[in-house]
């Protein structure tokens, strides 16, 4: 999953007609430009020298005026003043789009220059990828075993998906990598409190260690509550704070590779569950709520969210 060069990026943008040099009408402004490099790695944590696509981007047309001024160092020598105008939205597909064909899906995400797809027909997938091929000029990466940090193992049975690469990375990285282990990730016989009399502790640290978890509740829910309970102190976080995210730390240490399982054969009946632990937050007296939804027996979605209100009246259903 390579980023594509940027002179073929600029010779696709012309070849389709994304864009044309014009003069920049008054009363507009151009937007700048500027090149981000970033390499993109393997589940292995090698950087990845397959070329995924060599255009990978569906052009939507557009109906507003957009300018953008011409990129640093490809500057048209004879137009050096000129802007380009966009003709078509550069990530025109901001929804996986769905085709059904006699009974079978066919789904398809798309994340800036990644395309992942899937169907319930091998065919329909044979017939995306030659589709694709044939139009936006791209190569295929073959079954799909990683993707934007997530393992993906497809088994006959099923699809498991986990981030326990990921989980030992970021143990390596905050070193607790040799810690004691935890069973849970918080204990609920404590609560966290603002404690203003604790030892302040660095907020760097402490807001890295909170987002690498952030991005573990992707496919972790049972550090969810754990997780977003910590996240609300992270403006002057005390000792005590910093002793609960490590015990999320130890947790992971214990149960690295915990993971959502999608069984092939499952019900297609959807069922959600929702609780409150009712004034919880010691702060300000407002419940966390919490809830997930399954589709047969595939967890699919899961939240945890401080209410905005305080609640008067506690009703259990």
């Amino acid at each position: 999953m390579s980023r594509m060069p940027k002179q073929r990026n600029l010779l696709q943008f012309k070849l389709q007609n994304v864009w044309v040099l014009v003069d920049l009408p008054k009363g507009h402004r151009a937007i700048g430009t500027k090149w981000v490099y970033k390499n993109k790695k393997d589940e292995r944590g090698i950087v990845s020298t397959k070329e995924l696509s060599k255009s990978a981007f569906l052009y939507g047309q557009i109906e507003e005026e957009v300018y953008v001024c011409q990129p640093p160092g490809f500057e048209d020598p004879d137009h050096p003043d000129k802007v380009y105008k966009v003709v078509k939205a550069l990530y025109g597909l901001h929804q996986a789009p769905r085709a059904c064909q006699k009974g079978h899906i066919l789904l398809v995400q798309i994340y800036v220059d990644d395309i992942i797809f899937g169907s319930t027909k091998k065919e329909l997938c044979d017939e995306f990828e030659k589709l694709m091929k044939d139009k936006f000029q791209m190569s295929s990466m073959g079954e799909l075993t990683f993707f934007l940090g997530l393992q993906v193992q497809q088994k006959k049975n099923g699809i498991f998906i986990s981030q326990d690469k990921y989980v030992h990375e970021i143990l390596r990285k905050f070193n607790y990598s040799d810690v004691k282990s935890a069973s849970t990730p918080t204990d609920l016989e404590k609560p966290l409190v603002k404690d203003a009399d604790a030892d302040d502790v660095d907020e760097h640290l402490y807001r890295s260690m909170i987002g690498s978890l952030m991005y573990l509740t992707a496919s972790r829910p049972d550090i969810m509550f754990a997780v977003c309970a910590c996240a609300r102190f992270q403006v002057s976080p005390k000792t005590s704070h910093l002793l609960a995210v490590k015990r999320i730390f130890r947790y992971l240490k214990g149960k690295p590779s915990l993971g959502l399982w999608y069984s092939k054969d499952s019900p297609l009946e959807l069922v959600a569950y929702t609780d409150s632990d009712y004034a919880g937050a010691t702060l300000d007296r407002k419940s966390t709520t919490g809830g997930c939804q399954f589709l047969g027996n595939r967890l699919i979605s899961w939240q945890c969210k401080k209410q905005t209100v305080v609640a008067t009246v506690y009703t259990e259903s």
